[in-house]
């Protein structure tokens, strides 16, 4: 089980980062996870400081911190420029 959460805070930290603000309740389906999961996966992110709970209109909402979106951002750059010239190589040789 502990594995499954571990898991479930990657998936959920990468949808974070991808969507920004994003309704609790929305979690599970957008990942296609249980609800417990997902809620004890939220705890750890939160245990690690990398989300902030924010509340509108009596609904919960979660989003990556600062830190942890810039983080996020570097990560898809870094994938991104990897691709890039993985696909120059091959057209060159």
């Amino acid at each position: 089980m502990k594995d499954k959460v571990i898991e479930t805070a990657g998936k959920t930290w990468r949808l974070l980062g991808k969507r920004g603000i994003t309704n609790i309740a929305d979690i599970p389906k957008l990942l296609k996870e249980r609800a417990e999961i997902v809620y004890q996966s939220l705890g750890w992110l939160a245990r690690e400081d990398k989300i902030n709970y924010i509340t509108k209109n009596k609904k919960s909402f979660v989003s990556l911190v600062e830190s942890e979106l810039v983080n996020f951002k570097n990560i898809i750059q870094n994938i991104q420029s990897q691709k890039l010239s993985t696909g120059v190589k091959q057209r060159t040789m």
